[in-house]
């Protein structure tokens, strides 16, 4: 009886890499191909540029090849309980770095139902290296990048988004991979916050950074990136303003836009109501939103109402009223904000809101409420979640204590151990 072989590839774009795989994995008994799912796909760290049948299809069209299988998960623990394999084949690549506790629990599952693991080793010519390059490349391409917000909402259960106000922060939200006990974890957005781009710019969060300006961060940030851009686009301004930063976005390959429904001097919205803030109109606010939805090209890009209710005391059923009105007047999805410490108010919105409207994204910035974990936004109904500043506020208090350390010794040796080494940093700029 034939030994049954299993292997798993994580890409969409197959080259001569896998194809060497394929080819002397077959040699060693009936070979299953397992293609991990779209979701497991991004945890993954890769965007897949082609549907799961096309992928499908691809594999199926490889002579030695027996049966292709849909991988549902990172870990092989399905795998085992299924289709029980003799041998798993993968290449060698996964023995060093993120990749092996996957490895690990492949070993784990030999351990406890048998079976053998073949390494070879890993393919990595200059033609592979360009086949690599050239997709990321197309990923991070205006027309490539801007709808991809849309079906991260489709395929993940949560979008989880992280902000960035550089080129630098922009590649550490793009390359941060963690191990988890399911496998492996990363970013899927970037969120530009006008709060952490004015910081960065030490000037006020007054709107006072114009759409120029802004544009630039954007541009240093889409160079080195690939994953889809959130635009925190405080109030939107004047109508006839909206409308041209709406164009504008799209056209670079923003996907989405939020704007909050207040009027006047902005004020940054965790002051509630110390200090004056105004509640634009529901009527004002939906032609603001009617507007911008009628100058787009693509129906790629999303204007997301972020609503003030809560913050300002106004209420759940003025929250609720306006959510409402905001998705009648055109908004791709609503951003519910809150200052509380706990997130029952969130969690009534979601509630109240869901009932009447299911498939409409919601987004949430736990700031305050920060002890609330993915899982239970997911099961409120929550589609986004930002993480709406700890990359700036991690990096001033490291920033500061450097600065007071040199002028109190007078010399830097003594933060060599606090210092992240030039050369580890250097590492995240890729080379053309």
């Amino acid at each position: 009886m034939r030994k049954q072989v299993y292997t798993c590839f994580c890409v969409d774009v197959l080259h001569e890499g896998h194809l060497n795989i394929i080819e002397k994995a077959s040699k060693l008994g009936d070979l299953t191909v397992g293609l991990l799912c779209d979701s497991e796909l991004v945890r993954y760290n890769r965007f897949p540029t082609k549907s799961i049948d096309e992928r499908i299809k691809q594999i199926k069209s490889i002579g030695q090849v027996n049966k292709v299988v849909i991988q549902n998960t990172m870990m092989y623990d399905e795998i085992f309980d299924k289709y029980h394999p003799d041998i798993i084949v993968h290449g060698d690549d996964w023995v060093n770095g993120p990749q092996r506790v996957i490895r690990n629990n492949v070993i784990k599952n030999i351990e406890k139902y048998g079976g053998e693991l073949i390494e070879y080793p890993y393919t990595n010519s200059e033609a592979i290296i360009k086949t690599e390059k050239r997709i990321t490349e197309k990923l991070a391409m205006p027309e490539k990048r801007r709808g991809r917000l849309k079906k991260l909402i489709d395929i993940l259960p949560i979008v989880k988004t992280i902000e960035v106000h550089s080129g630098i922060t922009g590649l550490i939200a793009e390359k941060t991979i963690v191990e988890t006990e399911s496998g492996l974890d990363q970013f899927d957005a970037m969120w530009v916050s006008s709060l952490c781009d004015s910081i960065e710019k030490g000037k006020p969060d007054i709107e006072l950074v114009d759409l120029t300006s802004r544009l630039r961060t954007i541009n240093d940030i889409m160079e080195v990136t690939t994953k889809p851009i959130i635009f925190d686009g405080d109030t939107g301004g004047l109508i006839e303003h909206f409308v041209y930063s709406v164009r504008t976005l799209e056209r670079i390959g923003v996907s989405a836009v939020i704007i909050e429904d207040k009027i006047g001097l902005k004020k940054n919205s965790l002051f509630g109501t110390e200090v004056i803030q105004e509640q634009d109109s529901i009527e004002h606010f939906c032609e603001k939103i009617r507007s911008g939805k009628s100058v787009q090209l693509t129906d790629d890009f999303m204007i997301i109402a972020r609503i003030e209710s809560l913050i300002l005391q106004n209420g759940l059923d003025d929250a609720l009223e306006r959510a409402h009105a905001y998705v009648e007047a055109g908004a791709d999805g609503i951003m519910i904000h809150s200052r509380s410490e706990y997130p029952t108010e969130i969690f009534e919105f979601c509630k109240e809101f869901r009932n009447k409207n299911k498939n409409t994204p919601l987004v949430v910035v736990p700031s305050t409420y920060n002890q609330v974990t993915e899982e239970e936004l997911i099961e409120n109904g929550v589609n986004i979640v930002i993480y709406a500043n700890q990359l700036t506020r991690a990096a001033f208090p490291a920033m500061e204590n450097a600065a007071k350390s040199i002028l109190k010794y007078h010399k830097s040796s003594q933060l060599q151990k606090e210092l992240l080494p030039i050369k580890k940093i250097i590492s995240l700029i890729d080379e053309l």
